[in-house]
């Protein structure tokens, strides 16, 4: 289980190093990153209207999008993300052509990826902290109480017990919300392609979404677009290199699944 937990760890490590490249940090590709800033400024209220109060609007008027919108950005500014989601979701589902509002509930779905991601990593140290000192401290394996302490149903300590067993269950769940919030960022990235797929930021954000994901065709299909779309595009030594990583894993795979 624990070594099974830290391949897990330096997966997400690693997505989320190529998340940063990706979302042209450095790069100097600016519509990336333009892309981000503004869909987190979108629908802005100017601050100074409770949430309550936008709460009580959107129950008066279930149907009004402006106060599905105005609510989502109050969650936004105060840093609540899962609430804003669900606002923004209500909005798409009232306004399901808007690139903007699409790109954001994106944008908010990664932000959840990164703290769920962070959540493991805490529940994946608090499983290390518990197993390093019996492992330090354990009587010589030669020896009868050796024997008895390396026997997993003897010598039990109730309490570590219960604090590994609920390290373990919040582990696991974090990794759950982890992916699923990824499979829901690509979501929203697919339904920005299909409204204009010959938008290159689009693209690259998808592939992005569903390598995180870990949907390779669709990632592969992603960033094929994006190179054809955008070949002069700072990020495309990235992309390419990623493209490349993705491929082989989608040969390896097939190969698996052939008995090859």
């Amino acid at each position: 289980m624990r070594n099974h937990a830290k391949g897990i760890f330096v997966l997400l490590a690693i997505v989320f190093a190529l998340s940063f490249v990706f979302l042209g940090v450095g790069s100097g590709s600016t519509g990336i990153t333009d892309a981000l800033q503004n869909a987190f400024s979108f629908g802005s209220t100017g601050g100074g209207t409770s949430i309550s109060k936008l709460q009580s609007d959107t129950v008066k008027h279930p149907q009004s999008a402006t106060a599905w919108r105005n609510l989502a950005t109050a969650f936004e500014q105060k840093q609540e993300t899962q609430q804003a989601v669900d606002a923004l979701q209500r909005y798409i589902a009232l306004r399901p052509k808007d690139q903007s509002a699409l790109a954001e509930v994106a944008a908010q779905y990664a932000t959840l990826a990164t703290t769920y991601s962070n959540d493991y990593a805490t529940a994946q140290q608090q499983m290390a902290e518990e197993e390093s000192p019996a492992a330090e401290f354990a009587p010589p394996s030669t020896t009868p109480f050796g024997k008895a302490f390396a026997d997993p149903t003897a010598l039990k300590d109730p309490i570590s017990a219960a604090v590994a067993t609920l390290a373990a269950t919040t582990q696991q769940t974090a990794y759950s919300n982890y992916q699923n919030a990824q499979l829901n960022a690509e979501g929203a990235y697919k339904k920005l392609v299909a409204l204009n797929p010959s938008d290159a930021t689009s693209q690259v954000q998808l592939g992005q979404a569903a390598q995180a994901a870990q949907d390779v065709p669709t990632a592969i299909a992603a960033f094929k677009a994006f190179l054809k779309l955008a070949p002069t595009d700072p990020l495309t030594p990235q992309v390419k290199s990623a493209l490349k990583t993705l491929e082989a894993q989608a040969a390896a795979a097939t190969a698996t699944a052939t008995g090859g």
